[in-house]
């Protein structure tokens, strides 16, 4: 029998701090499903939530956008993922699917989407509720620990490197949850891996050789010879034109992150010889779809630090401050 309350850690009005509040158990809508919450990713967006870098959508709010849980109980037609089933919930939570964006296969621009964690209360919990229809099967092979860092530090990174389709060598800035993943999925299909870390931060630069990149430094410094692309994962803006100056032409850089700080002026001769910077916004469902099959496919190797759900804040303070090589997890289950 399930509770009538359950556990979450949420942000109230007039704090930036999450706080332990017993949430009422909601009435499914249709097409929703409940899930008693295994795991769930730590995201830097989580912070920009926290920290007023995007505004509240309601308070209070559970965040959380890398969920592993399993089914307990499905609305009435609910049939896609059965009661005991395990699935994941991304940042996207629902579209309208009748917008520009959506009848052109661009539900990650959709005018009216819900996000995980934002407008919808997210897995920094016990319980969380979900449309099936943004809800997926997880591969096996992982525990539920390292399957929540898939959710969207493996999407957005793979839907970022699916735009350097043509680049054979790749910088990645920003060696964190994102990095550690997709600089494997890089190397797996053939491409040279640069790694960029903040200035002397050597537990993040021994994970990228660990993991076989052919290069890692921090950001202030130049790569071993000009890049084909790159893809920006710090929300540092300053980083956008020292990326471009390590650029070969024809280059692209793809800024990753849903907020950065201010992009300071540079010349134009940096961004000459058609390079080109663009930006990823959020993901689609076939991006979650792909992403996973593929990681099902290709053992990914995960390095996470596990926090318990009550220890959110000290998890989050970790990230802030840069204290984390890998993934930060909360463990949810009571």
């Amino acid at each position: 029998m399930l509770p009538s309350h359950y556990l979450a850690m949420a942000r109230v009005e007039g704090s930036t701090r999450l706080s332990p509040i017993e949430r009422p158990m909601p009435a499914l809508l249709a097409g929703q499903v409940r899930l008693q919450v295994h795991a769930c990713g730590v995201c830097r967006t989580d912070l920009h939530l926290l920290d007023g870098d995007l505004p509240p959508h309601g308070l209070p709010r559970v965040p959380g956008h890398e969920i592993v849980g399993s089914v307990v109980e499905c609305a009435p037609g609910a049939q896609a993922h059965p009661i005991g089933t395990r699935v994941g919930v991304p940042w996207l939570g629902g579209t309208c699917g009748h917008c520009g964006p959506c009848l052109r296969g661009r539900e990650n621009l959709c005018e009216r989407a819900r996000f995980t964690g934002w407008d919808l209360d997210g897995g920094y919990a016990r319980y969380a509720v979900a449309d099936e229809a943004y809800c997926f099967a997880l591969p096996a092979s992982y525990s539920h620990e390292h399957a929540a860092p898939l959710l969207c530090a493996g999407l957005i990174g793979f839907r970022a490197l699916r735009m350097l389709a043509q680049a054979q060598s790749v910088g990645l800035y920003g060696f964190g949850a994102a990095a550690h993943l997709i600089a494997q999925v890089a190397l797996a299909q053939g491409r040279t891996v640069y790694a960029f870390t903040r200035a002397g931060d050597d537990s993040a630069q021994a994970l990228a050789r660990e993991l076989g990149v052919h290069w890692a430094g921090d950001s202030t410094q130049d790569p071993p010879r000009p890049m084909e692309g790159a893809i920006l994962f710090a929300p540092a803006g300053e980083l956008v034109p020292r990326a471009l100056r390590a650029l070969a032409p024809a280059g692209t850089l793809v800024c990753a992150g849903i907020h950065m700080s201010d992009i300071p002026s540079f010349p134009y001769r940096w961004l000459w010889e058609e390079r080109s910077v663009r930006s990823v916004a959020n993901l689609t469902r076939g991006d979650a779809t792909d992403f996973l099959a593929w990681a099902a496919a290709h053992p990914l190797r995960l390095a996470t630090r596990s926090y318990e759900l009550e220890d959110a804040n000290r998890a989050l303070d970790d990230l802030r401050g840069g204290r984390i090589a890998g993934a930060a997890v909360l463990r949810c289950a009571a």
